[in-house]
């Protein structure tokens, strides 16, 4: 059943990772699914694997419909331009997924701040935060002309604990923030707000970086618990059929979480449960 068939959404960061595993997952639930991201063919950011449009012809071969948009998101007239089309278009805006991250271009590592590159801030704020808070700034009026909807900020959260890195642990804390700062503004216009966060990923450039992909990943020892990005498409489907979900607006929920109340599983069939952090030797560690 096309749960969300008549719905319009606009996932940005698609071109590979959780924003094409939502993208895929919308698409497949029946919304027309728009994909931003910088990536297309013949021109990828960074020369990562993937893209727009890579993602929507994978929304076309599930059977959905999806459009590929090229936006740079820290461009406040490329984000414009999206959701003027959308307007143009489809009339209306249901589903806003705030995906889009800079935060990959630099390696995300553990150590102290003061030997941490100053980069982080530009990567993590200005192509991350500011770029989400753009996107909401410019989609929001054609959201509440529709007098509902869903915006889900993808981030990461478990509890208070800290991730190991300032600046990464500064910015996803920030989008959390955001989605509740939202929620207040928005629950009389019946939109709601959400961060949602997801365990570890097999994303195309975690796969890159252990030099395997997702026929042979099983046999790299730290994969074992990992996620598809399909798993945190299906936890958005869920929500956005969620006829109740205004009572979710402003919290930060976890995709594991989801999962067991829900009832989904990730495509291979696997459930599972929600990613925390565990305290060694007084030193934060990632863990399932």
């Amino acid at each position: 059943m096309k749960r969300l068939k008549g719905k319009v959404a606009l996932v940005t960061g698609g071109s590979r990772g959780a924003g094409r595993g939502i993208a895929v997952e919308l698409g497949k639930a029946g919304a027309t699914v728009y994909v931003t991201g910088r990536s297309v063919d013949g021109g990828s950011t960074n020369n990562w694997p993937g893209t727009i449009h890579e993602t929507v012809s994978q929304i076309e071969a599930s059977g959905g419909k999806g459009i590929a948009v090229r936006c740079d998101h820290t461009n406040d007239s490329d984000t414009k331009s999206v959701i003027d089309r959308i307007r143009k278009e489809e009339g209306k805006l249901d589903i806003l997924i705030n995906n889009v991250w800079g935060g990959n271009e630099l390696s995300i590592e553990e150590r102290p701040f003061w030997e941490l590159p100053i980069e982080h801030w530009d990567t993590m704020f200005t192509a991350g935060v500011r770029a989400q808070i753009a996107t909401n700034h410019f989609a929001i009026p054609l959201l509440r002309e529709t007098k509902h909807g869903l915006i889900l900020h993808t981030t990461f959260w478990d509890e208070y604990k800290y991730t190991g890195n300032f600046y990464y642990d500064l910015a996803k804390h920030a989008l959390t923030r955001m989605a509740y700062g939202l929620s207040i503004e928005l629950k009389r216009e019946h939109i709601a707000v959400i961060a949602l966060s997801p365990g570890f990923m097999r994303t195309e450039l975690v796969l890159k970086a252990f030099q395997t992909d997702e026929d042979h990943w099983h046999e790299v020892k730290e994969l074992t618990q990992t996620e598809t990005p399909h798993y945190i498409g299906r936890a958005v489907v869920a929500l956005a059929s969620d006829p109740q979900v205004m009572k979710r607006s402003g919290q930060v929920l976890r995709v594991g979480d989801l999962a067991k109340e829900y009832q989904f599983t990730d495509i291979d069939g696997k459930y599972h449960p929600a990613f925390t952090i565990s305290r060694q030797e007084g030193n934060e560690n990632k863990s399932h």
